[in-house]
């Protein structure tokens, strides 16, 4: 007779609250701790390693999907959009997927497949989306019914410290979508110049002291390399604490976010890639054709709202949205993360 295995305890973090990544094993493992996760959801929060669709009912009003449509997610993420869009064009219908992420883009893969949706109905494609127009056409797909692009940075991309996204964890400063292009964020800030530094700070981040930022960050890494997420928080702040006016509290994380916003975007060229996108859209779409986009700061929905009233304005475009559409009250209290979400919406002439 065999005897049965002892049984093991599961691992536990010392204290109330795990303090590393790697230790929030109850979020990383849904499925065996559904309970444990739902807890996290309830408290308003989005569980670690995981991503929360935002807006899905504004989207959905927007492209207003018929079953048996072609639909195009440029931003696939996690997923969350990409089930609620196949089920509106369900069973006839298809989503073609992009993202650039080579991390996550087989696991979002892989978690809808296991959710039924085979490869007739959806398939997924690496890639950048400005690069829509040669997805599309190597699909032999004339054009899509609807489009959607979800411009923020996925929450996976933000909870994993080894992307190098957030200064909540010291971790290798790297920020890139895509980690297998050149350069990381370290590389990228070990080479810029103060001009072109604070240029970027106040153009993708619309940072107030980017000049002084740009100065200081400079003169600093010609005495020591900055490579990791700790490190140029801590460089902000003494920079910031040497002004002699007085700080409020939050600046410094406010600041924080913007210099870890503005490199992110120069690292990946968000602007180049989303002007590029913008260009070549109305040519991805069937006449009709809807596109929803959501945006995250305001150097985005700039260019996303010139580029839609001038193609409306060319006869590109039949109708755009006059104003932005924010989450409601509900869903900003149940995902902070949607605070800053602006949904812009066209229709193809």
């Amino acid at each position: 007779m065999i005897s049965p295995s002892p049984h093991r305890r599961r691992p536990r973090y010392a204290g109330k609250n795990p303090r590393r990544f790697d230790e929030k094993y109850k979020e990383l493992n849904p499925e065996r701790y559904a309970a444990d996760v739902a807890k996290v959801i309830a408290a308003g929060k989005t569980p670690a390693g995981s991503h929360r669709p935002i807006m899905v009912a504004e989207i959905l009003a927007a492209l207003a999907l018929q079953p048996g449509e072609l639909v195009a997610d440029c931003t696939l993420g996690f997923g969350g959009h990409a089930r609620e869009l196949l089920a509106q064009v369900a069973p006839r219908g298809r989503l073609i997927g992009l993202d650039v992420d080579p991390i996550e883009l087989p696991k979002t893969t892989a978690r809808l497949r296991a959710a039924g949706w085979g490869e007739t109905v959806f398939t997924a494609v690496r890639a950048n989306f400005a690069g829509l127009p040669k997805v599309l056409a190597a699909q032999g797909v004339a054009g899509a019914d609807a489009i959607l692009a979800d411009l923020g940075v996925s929450s996976m991309q933000l909870d994993d410290p080894a992307r190098g996204f957030t200064f909540k964890y010291d971790s290798p400063l790297d920020l890139r979508l895509n980690p297998q292009r050149a350069p990381s964020a370290a590389e990228w800030l070990a080479q810029v110049t103060p001009v072109a530094l604070a240029e970027a700070l106040a153009e993708n981040a619309d940072e107030p002291h980017a000049e002084l930022l740009a100065r200081e960050l400079v003169a600093r890494r010609q005495r020591a390399p900055i490579t990791r997420t700790g490190a140029l928080a801590d460089a902000i702040r003494v920079i910031l604490a040497s002004r002699p006016v007085r700080r409020r509290t939050g600046e410094d994380d406010d600041c924080i976010r913007r210099v870890f916003q503005a490199i992110r975007i120069a690292v990946n060229d968000e602007f180049g890639v989303l002007d590029l996108f913008l260009k070549n859209l109305p040519f991805c779409l069937r006449p009709g054709g809807r596109v929803a986009m959501l945006t995250f700061h305001s150097g985005e929905d700039r260019r996303v709202k010139h580029a839609w009233r001038e193609g409306q304005r060319s006869g590109l475009y039949r109708v755009t949205s006059d104003d932005v559409v924010r989450a409601g009250p509900e869903e900003r209290r149940a995902n902070p993360r949607s605070s800053s979400a602006k949904l812009r919406w066209a229709v193809r002439a």
